[in-house]
């Protein structure tokens, strides 16, 4: 395929303070060139994702194997999940689409062709928008989502159009369990069913993998957890790719409800709780591999934040009507200020961390909590406890405070009065948690959650995240010391709130 004539600008924006690259990594511990391509990307980096919008563009529309846990609705708003989109554009549409968003958001920093099909089954559209958007918004980060199975042939054409970034879906590198996964791909000009297609699609996805790394292209592995079919065999796929170069691991929990008309979904196959899913990421993160654990399972259309999607205001009926102006120094004028803001919030949490870190009590050295959050972005405890749509966990120590997921829920607040109902799946959702974090809460929820054993905390309103729940920890810590409050092993919290089975937060 012939390459139109690309843009070489140098890409710009990004932060100057460290932060965490799916775990807690930083600018201290990779070479200068990998942190610039991860600083404000915000699937590659967790705390850049509270700061960093992303978008997707929905131009691949065919895709060449088959997934039972796959199933491509069109037209499906209210549904947020891989593969799903409301319109299917055209390169040209993209790129306008692209240049509204980026005017409109100008956090936006990173472009993605994440289907709805595959992006290298499609290859003509995806780099003719990879084309379009590097002459016209060359600042932004170029992503792209594969299965892997054509990726071998289009490693010299991704490095050409400086895709720095290529997410891999590898659920298997056993194709007695691939079987179990794919029905079938096509495969030189022809289906290929069983044990032979999940062969053929391992080691295409391995041979890719190893090729993208040989030629500095930071790869992250996405793999559906999916419990009795691949769950233990991912800790063998997080090995291997691993030692093939991969730079993250996301593993992602099974969405398998019956409304969406997959395999799975049809056929019972339940999907992990959060604590099966922290569990086997947990697991994988001891063999030393950078895990993306705030992924969202975006929509193929999707753009904002990572936890919210704002692909509804940019329609292409809207986009028709919108003035659009793309103003390059303006974006990064505003990302510099977004810079200024995290360097604030890091210095803040390290005079905490450093605070904390000075108890000479040996209590503050062992314990750990769980802790939900609820927030807007930006790093901040920001969020009304009634509005919130997903709480984010922290797992806080001695050590800091560290992501570890997020739970969805149903919104408690709804049209000025909360639900009873709604409020229950909320306490069971984060009934592991010692505390929720929010920016206001009503005396009723406030009484039930304490009646739970979850301590609501409202005082770090609006403050950072980092800091908030370093300095909660560090007082929880000198009063269970002082014998003036019991800590509740998390073992018993998990029993306390049935486990979390049953509640949007094992889905």
């Amino acid at each position: 395929m012939e390459l139109p004539m690309l843009n070489t600008a140098p890409q710009g924006g990004g932060c100057e303070v460290s932060g965490s690259c799916g775990s807690s990594k930083g600018p201290a511990d990779m070479d200068p060139a990998t942190w610039e391509k991860v600083k404000n990307h915000p699937c590659y980096s967790e705390e850049a994702h509270h700061h960093y919008a992303r978008m997707h563009v929905a131009v691949a529309p065919a895709c060449n194997i088959q997934c039972h846990y796959c199933n491509r609705k069109y037209d499906c708003a209210n549904e947020s999940r891989p593969g799903v989109v409301s319109e299917k554009l055209t390169p040209e549409q993209a790129s306008r689409k692209v240049l509204a968003v980026a005017s409109e958001i100008p956090q936006m920093t990173v472009l993605g062709i994440a289907g709805p099909g595959d992006a290298l089954a499609n290859p003509e559209k995806t780099f003719r928008t990879f084309a379009m958007i590097q002459r016209e918004a060359p600042d932004i980060k170029l992503c792209l989502s594969t299965n892997g199975l054509r990726l071998p042939e289009f490693v010299d054409t991704i490095a050409a159009y400086r895709v720095d970034h290529v997410t891999i879906t590898i659920n298997h590198v056993d194709p007695r369990v691939g079987a179990q996964i794919y029905p079938w791909i096509f495969w030189d000009n022809k289906r290929r069913h069983g044990e032979e297609a999940a062969a053929i699609l391992s080691a295409q996805q391995q041979k890719g993998l190893g090729m993208l790394v040989e030629r500095g292209i930071l790869v992250k592995v996405n793999s559906v957890m999916i419990p009795g079919v691949n769950d233990r065999h991912l800790v063998e796929v997080n090995r291997v790719v691993k030692g093939n170069g991969a730079f993250l691991h996301n593993i992602m929990p099974l969405i398998s409800s019956p409304e969406h008309g997959t395999h799975y979904g049809l056929t019972g196959q339940r999907g992990p709780t959060a604590r099966e899913l922290k569990a086997l990421q947990d697991q994988c993160e001891e063999g030393e591999m950078n895990m993306m654990r705030h992924c969202r399972q975006c929509r193929a259309d999707a753009v904002g934040l990572l936890g919210e999607d704002r692909s509804d205001e940019f329609t292409l009926e809207k986009i028709e009507r919108m003035q659009v102006n793309y103003d390059l120094e303006k974006r990064q004028a505003y990302q510099q200020m977004v810079e200024a803001q995290r360097a604030a919030l890091f210095a803040g949490q390290e005079n905490e961390l450093a605070a904390l870190q000075a108890m000479t009590t040996e209590m503050a050295g062992t314990l750990s909590i769980l802790a939900a959050v609820a927030t807007k972005g930006e790093g901040l405890i920001n969020e009304h406890f009634g509005h919130a749509r997903e709480f984010q966990i922290y797992e806080v120590s001695r050590d800091g405070a560290k992501f570890v997921g997020h739970r969805r829920v149903d919104m408690y607040c709804q049209g000025g009065h909360g639900e009873e109902d709604t409020l229950e799946t909320v306490i069971r959702a984060i009934g592991d948690c010692t505390a929720v974090f929010v920016s206001r809460i009503g005396e009723c929820p406030k009484g039930e959650l304490t009646r739970a054993g979850i301590d609501p905390v409202d005082r770090f309103a609006h403050e950072s995240i980092q800091k908030g729940l370093i300095a909660y920890f560090r007082d929880y810590a000198s009063r269970v010391a002082a014998g003036e409050i019991q800590h509740l092993a998390r073992g018993d919290a998990e029993i306390r709130s049935g486990a979390l089975v049953g509640t949007k937060a094992s889905e």
